[in-house]
């Protein structure tokens, strides 16, 4: 501390490091304790992570893992219902007062004992409306506020087609590309084949009137 740099590092950061920090020192000598400075640390949760799925899946698994396991409420909800929410976990059953019509009976937690800090979201017999962005809220610990802990936005295709418009898109497109190549060249290949029969008997006429007249 010779310099004067009481600078604190934190190492692997989560999403419970949030909050107000307060640097205290006590001056050489001797004295009371000194504020030196406040900095509040806000952490906020890993990108959004993209999954894919096809309408009609049985089951579709939206990740949500946790440093901990102290978690006492779990909250899912997607960006366009407004208040109302996919799935609510509290007192060690679910609450659907407010839950979105759509997903009653539809929705569970991989693990409703909370034990090992995973709250990912089982989705069942999924359909294209299930397309959204999805997030996740934990309360960890009494009087705590709900943390948010990771931001999923769902895709679902048509069946039949993987990867969506990110993959195939560009193959449906290529297709039709394709598609169009292949009916000019069609056009082209009528088109020589008439011409080539046009030219042959317009010679075989040009060769009936250079041959004399016997009568």
């Amino acid at each position: 501390m010779k310099d004067g740099d009481v600078s604190l590092i934190l190492k692997n950061v989560t999403i419970n490091d949030t909050g107000t920090y307060e640097c205290v020192v006590i001056p050489e000598g001797g004295g009371s304790s000194k504020p030196v400075s406040i900095i509040y640390l806000h952490v906020d949760p890993p990108d959004q992570k993209n999954i894919t799925a096809e309408s009609g899946e049985k089951i579709v698994t939206l990740p949500c893992l946790t440093p901990n396991n102290n978690n006492i409420v779990v909250k899912w909800n997607r960006t366009d219902l407004g208040d109302e929410y996919v799935l609510y976990y509290r007192d060690e059953q679910f609450d659907s007062d407010n839950q979105h019509p759509s997903f009653k009976n539809r929705v569970d937690l991989q693990d409703k004992q909370l034990k090992d800090g995973d709250v990912s979201l089982i989705l069942k017999n999924v359909t294209i409306n299930d397309t959204g962005i999805y997030k996740c809220h934990v309360v960890q610990g009494v009087r705590q506020p709900l943390k948010l802990i990771s931001i999923i936005y769902l895709h679902v295709v048509p069946p039949g087609q993987p990867g969506g418009d990110t993959e195939d898109g560009e193959k449906e497109g290529g297709s039709v590309r394709l598609k169009v190549g292949l009916s000019v060249s069609a056009v082209l290949l009528v088109a020589a084949v008439v011409g080539f029969f046009i030219y042959r008997k317009h010679e075989k006429n040009k060769e009936l009137r250079a041959v004399p007249d016997s009568c």
